[in-house]
């Protein structure tokens, strides 16, 4: 399962040169990882935010934490994925859920997190990205936040 998560990305960030490396998932009541084990893919606990680390001779790999909820569903994956649905529902069949609600105006980012966002990035140095953040100031409009999120 975590080879049909990542392979395609991994393939496509990493030159074709590079050595191979295996990922294994590690963690909480599974066995132990094999000491061959370049990389491990642990969880993060929910509440206190620390990633888990192994003992013993894979202790030195390198480590990649996923949210707790991606890491169980690597391990134990749901049996039957759920199908979406294709074509109309019958005329004698009663929905037992309400249709989504439509929004009522197209998307607009908050400019207040935007901006923090923006801030933060290592990129805000570069002159065309100090150009947005300089111009965001409470006169702009909101198009301008919406066309730079797009």
């Amino acid at each position: 399962m975590a080879t049909a998560v990542f392979q395609r990305t991994l393939d496509a960030l990493l030159p074709a040169a590079a050595p191979k490396r295996r990922a294994v998932l590690a963690g909480p009541e599974l066995p132990s990882p094999d000491a061959d084990a370049d990389i491990l893919l642990v969880p993060i606990h929910p509440r206190t935010g620390r990633t888990w680390t192994p003992e013993g001779p894979t202790a030195s790999a390198y480590l990649v934490p996923l949210p707790l909820g991606v890491w169980l569903t690597l391990v134990s994956p749901p049996p039957y994925p759920p199908v979406p649905a294709s074509g109309r529902m019958p005329r004698d069949e009663l929905r037992d859920d309400p249709l989504p609600l439509l929004p009522r105006s197209p998307f607009w980012a908050d400019r207040r997190t935007f901006e923090r966002t923006l801030v933060r990035l290592p990129a805000v140095r570069s002159l065309w990205l100090r150009t947005i953040l300089e111009n965001l100031d409470h006169d702009t409009s909101p198009d301008l936040v919406q066309a730079v999120t797009r």
